[in-house]
């Protein structure tokens, strides 16, 4: 008995390591690839614009430069968390509805409107004292927000409309509202573009830095608050459980069309937090142009995360320092910002194609085969 204590510990530790790898290796190999087709994006262009000289150490100058503008010093961390808060929020609203079956493209339009809802409430109260203007902006930005995804959510329970195609549409949907409001009743007299007064009292404070807003505190906070919420309760185990198998949750008692509305409300709420975040802590304002990347690039962090909150933690912290490491490689290096917009991009790309391609050296390149795992990847 004694002999086999070894052999148990030393099986433990393997199936720990398979299971770490299994989280954590397709994520890895797809951010080594994205950046190795990065640099050869960089290398090409020095090619073409430095009289047809290569420049092996491009790559090394630029990434060191994008490392540098984003851990570089406590202004350049600062940026990276403010870059990161945002992304953070509306990956966890896209990771919450995948565990749930559910893919929400909508997280754009529920930034949108939640950071309206903010605007309009924090403008109204932007000469009340900040301990009461603060927590009703934010908490309008959520409801807005929330009530952004219910719409999907109550479509998809009650008509079948997938949330797919609902949500892209009330994307659009939200850009114009967004922009009527904004050159209509939420418009400063006499401004020269649409444009909002600023929500003064109701702008979140800063505890570091320049910029760095408690905005970044609420959504590292968020992340314990999902996991526990997932793993920890009846409805995240239900949650979860729709997602596996809608009809095995139906037949266990569960209500999977009161799921899918309360998940694609709580979706919403998280991504409109992100938008509510980001323009109390941030801008302060609010445009008739006013647009942002966020909610396209939480899908990016959501599936680098595996859907996992802690997972989604660490994909938007990459994310928001190559957001906020670019400008300083686009001095230093002379690599334009929009390389990052590449690289974010090759690695969804690989994200998906890297279990494709293994599935399909593992069945002898069999047609049919690829075919089923390009599905299964996808879902």
């Amino acid at each position: 008995m004694t002999a086999a204590r070894p052999d148990q510990e030393a099986s433990r530790r393997r199936s720990l390591g398979r299971r770490v790898w299994s989280a954590i290796g397709l994520p890895l190999v797809a951010i080594v690839l994205a950046m190795l087709v990065g640099a050869v994006v960089i290398i090409a262009s020095e090619l073409l614009v430095g009289g047809g000289q290569l420049n092996w150490g491009k790559p090394l100058e630029a990434y060191g430069a994008l490392f540098q503008g984003a851990f570089g010093g406590t202004d350049a961390v600062v940026q990276t968390a403010v870059s990161t808060a945002p992304l953070l929020l509306a990956a966890l609203g896209v990771g919450f509805g995948f565990k749930s079956g559910l893919f929400n493209i909508g997280a754009q339009g529920q930034y949108l409107t939640g950071a309206l809802g903010a605007v309009a409430v924090g403008v109204a109260l932007a000469g009340a004292p900040g301990i009461v203007a603060v927590p009703l902006s934010v908490l309008a930005g959520v409801a807005v927000g929330a009530l952004w995804g219910f719409i999907p959510g109550f479509l998809k329970a009650t008509r079948g409309a997938h949330e797919v195609v609902t949500t892209i549409m009330l994307n659009y949907v939200a850009i114009s509202l967004l922009a009527a409001l904004v050159a209509g009743p939420l418009n400063t007299p006499k401004s020269i573009s649409p444009v909002t007064h600023d929500v003064g009292n109701a702008a979140l404070p800063v505890f570091i830095g320049s910029n760095g807003h408690i905005g970044i505190l609420i959504a590292v906070a968020m992340v314990a608050v999902v996991w526990f919420v997932l793993y920890r309760t009846t409805f995240g185990f239900e949650v979860r459980a729709v997602g596996v198998n809608p009809d095995a949750a139906r037949y266990a008692g569960m209500r999977p069309r009161l799921l899918t509305m309360l998940t694609m409300t709580i979706c919403g709420g998280l991504s409109g937090l992100a938008g509510a975040g980001d323009l109390l802590g941030v801008s302060h304002q609010m445009t008739s142009s006013f647009s942002t990347t966020v909610g396209f690039d939480s899908i990016a962090v959501a599936l680098l995360g595996r859907s996992n909150p802690v997972g989604i933690l660490f994909g938007a912290i990459l994310f928001g320092a190559m957001r906020a490491g670019a400008p300083l490689m686009q001095i230093q290096a002379s690599i334009p910002a929009e390389l990052i917009d590449v690289i974010q991009g090759t690695v969804l790309f690989f994200l998906v194609a890297t279990p494709v391609i293994l599935r399909g050296f593992q069945t002898g390149l069999d047609t049919t085969q690829i075919t089923r795992s390009y599905g299964e990847a996808s879902h």
